[in-house]
């Protein structure tokens, strides 16, 4: 549907973008963005759910986020590697979308597909800029082309941000989209087995960590993410 989007947000699994980054996601759209989700994986070694149920999920999720696209590039849950095969998977979607900034799972993290989904996005990025690196979508060769900025959200471990964004009016929105994963968070009703996210407690985690930031830069709710390279800004006065 897009070609020239403004964010394009990689995730290993389904849901990872809308814990972690989801209000961002929405504040952007709300302005008039274009934002296009990649996952790696279908989360098929989740231990609640399934893959066809990962699906319903995510679409239900990406009706509430306003998502108009979203891809999925099917690599090994929990097994995918750093490897040519994968970065070229990654690659054509950069140059398919041509986005300006696209957003990366947190460096590292609890899960060990995180940093390493982080790494493979971060190391497709550059490569990506290469000309010599040839790639085709739907045929045709590809261009060069290398996003501005790469950003990484933070997830389950703790990470200092680089900044953080005010996502206080779209934090209602943001619970909405996790909860719209029904086999994965807390749910009473549930029959499956118990996971370190399927408790009521780590929706208070994901509210707390969210407050943590706020206060950090004086707004109630925010989520945070680091940088590859400093960030350039025109005066001390764009700083809040």
């Amino acid at each position: 549907m897009y070609t020239n989007v403004d964010i394009l947000a990689f995730a290993a699994h389904p849901d990872d973008l809308e814990l972690s980054a989801s209000g961002t996601l929405m504040k952007h759209i709300a302005e008039g963005k274009k934002v296009v989700i990649v996952d790696l994986t279908q989360g098929e070694l989740g231990s609640r759910g399934t893959i066809e149920t990962r699906y319903a999920e995510a679409f239900d999720a990406d009706h509430i986020m306003g998502i108009s696209q979203r891809v999925n590039l099917k690599m090994a849950d929990g097994f995918f590697e750093i490897n040519e095969v994968n970065k070229r998977l990654i690659i054509e979607q950069i140059r398919r979308f041509q986005p300006k900034i696209v957003l990366a799972n947190a460096i590292s993290d609890r899960h060990p597909d995180h940093g390493r989904g982080s790494q493979l996005v971060s190391e497709a990025c550059f490569l990506s800029g290469l000309r010599k690196v040839n790639t085709k979508w739907e045929g045709a060769e590809q261009l060069a082309f290398r996003p501005d900025f790469v950003y990484h959200y933070i997830q389950d471990h703790y990470l200092e941000p680089d900044f953080a964004i005010d996502v206080t009016d779209f934090v209602d929105k943001k619970f909405e989209a996790i909860m719209a994963y029904k086999t994965q968070f807390h749910n009473p009703n549930s029959k499956e087995p118990q996971t370190p996210i399927s408790g009521e407690d780590f929706l208070d985690f994901i509210k707390g960590r969210m407050l943590q930031y706020g206060r950090s830069i004086g707004v109630k709710y925010a989520e945070g993410f680091q940088v590859e390279r400093t960030i350039g800004v025109d005066n001390f006065f764009d700083l809040k």
